[in-house]
This record gives structure tokens, C-alpha cells and sequence, in this order.
């Protein structure tokens, strides 16, 4: 079973502590539900009729949005915590990012683009460990558009209640930049260490 995270974030610039509050009671929410559909999921008798196994694929398929919705908060949020810290641009993830894309703004101002992409979702920075390469993407909701195989190194959460509240639905793009601003990009270096990027 998953056990739930206990995240330490400090005051953040324009995102206010009552939306971390909120927030995490729905982090709270898909690790509470991840373990009881996983427990159904493994209760469940080995030989079904159809009706049942209907009711299992469901399960299985709704498993996933609130799996990967634990997993992507539990990113986000360890991101926010000790405080902000810059990238440092001699790290071997600044120079990847370099070798990637240009520069280490041509990355951010393409990641801050798909992050303003229509609908719930997040924008994640992937490390792809089969052929060594950096990839942003897009995934819907919290689920659809996973990529394969790679390890998520940053993600941004940008469903209505991650900034709505603080920043109204016009604010998207200064809550973008608040995020960054609020980055630890340590925790983000060390992300892209422990999948094996060095």
C-alpha cells in the first residue's frame, strides 16, 4: 500500500498557504483512493463473470488517474519545499538542458508554452534513460499521455485549484512564473541523478 507524503513548504511567492493547504488534502485524496481500489483490485476473485470483470477493468483504468495523481503531486510538491534555489548552470542537468535544447531559456520558455496548453493537466520534464535525452510533455488530466519509460525530473501542476484561487483563471502565466521563482531547483537536479542521468 502507499503511504502518504508529509511535505514541508515554506512561504511561497503568490501562492498562497492556503492553496498548498487545499492542495495537499487532494494529494491526500488520490493516495487515499489509489489504496482502496488497489486493495479491491487484490481482493477480488480470480475468476469473474462478465458483469464483474466490467467492474474490474473500470477500477483498473481509474486506478491509473488517481495513481498517477499521488505520483505527480508527490513530484511537485518536494519541488516547493526548503525554499526556492536556482539552477546551477555547471550542473550536469544545465548542461543537458544546454545540449538539449539551445539554452537553458529556449528550454524554459518552450516548457512555460506547453504549460499554458488548453484543459487540466500537467507539463513534465522527462529523462528518457534508454537513449539519454531530456523530453517536455503534456499529460492530460493526470494520466493520458504518460511516456513510457521515462522518469518524470520536474512537473507542474496545472489543474483550476493548483492556482485559480490565488491568481484567478487569467493569472496562468504568473502562476507559471511564480512556480519557477518558488523552484528548489536542487531537488529537480537530484531527480534527474537518481534515474541514472549521470
Amino acid at each position: 500500500m502507499f503511504e502518504e507524503q508529509i511535505f514541508i513548504i515554506p512561504e511561497l511567492k503568490g501562492i498562497s498557504q492556503k492553496t498548498i493547504e487545499e492542495h495537499i488534502k487532494l494529494y491526500q485524496g488520490y493516495v487515499k483512493h489509489a489504496n482502496l481500489i488497489l486493495e479491491a483490485l487484490n481482493n477480488s476473485p480470480s475468476s469473474l463473470e462478465a458483469s464483474q470483470a466490467y467492474a474490474i477493468s473500470e477500477m483498473q483504468r481509474r486506478f491509473a488517474f488517481e495513481f498517477d495523481g499521488m505520483r505527480n503531486h508527490e513530484f511537485y510538491f518536494r519541488s516547493l519545499e526548503n525554499g526556492s534555489a536556482p539552477i546551477d548552470t555547471e550542473s550536469p542537468l544545465a548542461k543537458a538542458i544546454e545540449k538539449e535544447f539551445g539554452s537553458f531559456d529556449a528550454w524554459l520558455a518552450r516548457f512555460k508554452t506547453i504549460a499554458k496548453t488548453r484543459g487540466v493537466g500537467w507539463a513534465i520534464l522527462y529523462f528518457d534513460p534508454h537513449t539519454k535525452h531530456l523530453i517536455n510533455g503534456w499529460i492530460d488530466e493526470q494520466h493520458m499521455g504518460h511516456l513510457t519509460g521515462l522518469s518524470p525530473i520536474l512537473t507542474l501542476d496545472m489543474w483550476e485549484h493548483s492556482f485559480v484561487a490565488d491568481y484567478q483563471p487569467s493569472g496562468k502565466s504568473q502562476y507559471i512564473d511564480d512556480f519557477f521563482a518558488n523552484l528548489n531547483w536542487n531537488t529537480v537536479e537530484r531527480n534527474y541523478s537518481d534515474v541514472g542521468a549521470l
